[in-house]
């Protein structure tokens, strides 16, 4: 039979099952903790999230610029850009046949010549041949009338003496006037001849028709001339034109020169020019037919003095690109508004007393790069809103810069984002 276990009475005092009466407590405490947080949990996860409603915040109004509108006097800004052409040029042709025998020092290209002076010599020895021979001519026709003049002297003679009366006719016959009026005939087909022959010895030398400039000589010394054969080029530079081309609404602000008065004046610049250096010009004339390209109407443009010989100012050659701005004639009663204003459709958003915007429908009589003018569709002091907006709609609520109130409604401004 086994043995009993034995027992220390240390085994029964107090402190044993104080330590396991311990024990139990915490992990009593341990598994509460844990049911307190499972709860705790599946509440938060019971619990629909909920949102704190706040009164909606109300979205500034868009800062616009605009400008105050007032009826004034006004014009378009019209410029455009145009070629220098002459006004008066000729190739001058040799009248009669014989060979180019020289050019005078006048002749260079490039020189000034008054009219008449000579430029180009041809060889005249025919010619001076020619009229040796009209002059002999008619010196032996006027001896051929001299002649009949005495045979009718003596034919008068003896009718008289006759002592009978004849017939008109045949008095004519006896008195030989056929044939005084053929000799007559005679010398002036020689007279005429003789003319002839100095007048083309004359041309021999080709002289300048009025004053101009020698572009080109055409032809070399010794070249064979015939009637017609053009030998120099001259160009008139009192005057030069330029050749433009306009839409046809710029048509209206514009006065050509006439009887009643001095055209519109165009100040001209070029490249080549310095810096800040022009000269005047004046329209002349409006041409009757269309740019072919563009289908726009075309001006003429004269300036004076081009190559500035007389007034010292800078020249203006043929062939050159000129930039021209118009002075056109104003119109009073105008709207001037910013290019950056006007809307589609001839549309101006106007910004009313309450600070609201308002689409405005108005006359544009014109639309240049950076102006408009309108006639029709605004009152006096109406303020237009120039700024550019997203989404705009009539009516939606609009701010106004303060440094803009007194801006001028002419002035030209830049649209702030």
């Amino acid at each position: 039979m086994p043995a009993l276990p034995s027992f220390s009475p240390s085994a029964f005092n107090g402190k044993g099952f104080r330590q396991r009466g311990r024990f139990t407590l915490g992990a009593l405490l341990a598994v509460l903790v844990l049911a307190v947080g499972a709860a705790g949990a599946w509440w938060l996860v019971s619990q629909p999230p909920r949102i704190e409603r706040r009164a909606p915040v109300e979205a500034p109004a868009p800062l616009v610029d605009t400008v105050q509108v007032q009826r004034q006097s006004a014009a378009p800004e019209l410029h455009a850009f145009g070629r220098v052409i002459a006004e008066r040029e000729a190739r001058i042709a040799s009248r009669v046949a014989g060979e180019l025998q020289d050019f005078t020092a006048e002749a260079l290209p490039g020189r000034v010549v008054e009219a008449g002076t000579a430029l180009v010599r041809i060889d005249d020895s025919d010619l001076r041949l020619a009229l040796r021979e009209a002059e002999a001519a008619l010196a032996q026709a006027e001896a051929q009338l001299a002649m009949e003049r005495g045979e009718q002297q003596r034919a008068e003679a003896e009718y008289r003496s006759f002592g009978r009366e004849l017939t008109a006719e045949r008095r004519a016959l006896v008195l030989r006037q056929p044939q005084l009026r053929h000799a007559e005939a005679e010398v002036e087909r020689a007279r005429a001849a003789r003319d002839r022959a100095r007048l083309e010895l004359e041309r021999s030398t080709l002289v300048a028709p009025w004053p101009g400039m020698v572009q080109a000589q055409l032809l070399g010394a010794g070249s064979m001339l015939a009637s017609g054969t053009e030998v120099i080029h001259l160009v008139d530079v009192s005057r030069f034109w330029v050749r433009v081309s306009l839409p046809g609404e710029a048509l209206g602000w514009l006065k050509p020169a006439g009887t009643d008065g001095p055209g519109s004046s165009v100040r001209l610049s070029t490249r080549t020019w310095a810096s800040g250096e022009a000269r005047r010009g004046e329209v002349i004339a409006i041409l009757p037919a269309l740019e072919e390209q563009g289908l726009q109407a075309q001006l003429l443009v004269a300036i004076e003095d081009p190559l500035g010989l007389e007034n010292g100012a800078p020249a203006l050659r043929l062939g050159d690109v000129v930039r021209l701005e118009f002075e056109p004639r104003p119109r009073e009663g105008l709207f001037t508004l910013p290019a950056a204003a006007l809307r589609p459709g001839n549309v101006l958003w106007v910004l009313d007393d309450e600070e609201r915007l308002r689409r405005r429908t108005v006359s544009v009589i014109h639309h240049g790069e950076t102006r408009v003018l309108v006639d029709e569709g605004l009152e006096e002091g109406e303020r237009v809103v120039t700024s550019q907006l997203g989404q705009p709609r009539d009516g939606m609520r609009l701010r106004q810069r303060i440094a803009d109130q007194e801006r001028p409604a002419g002035e030209s401004q830049e649209p702030r984002s």
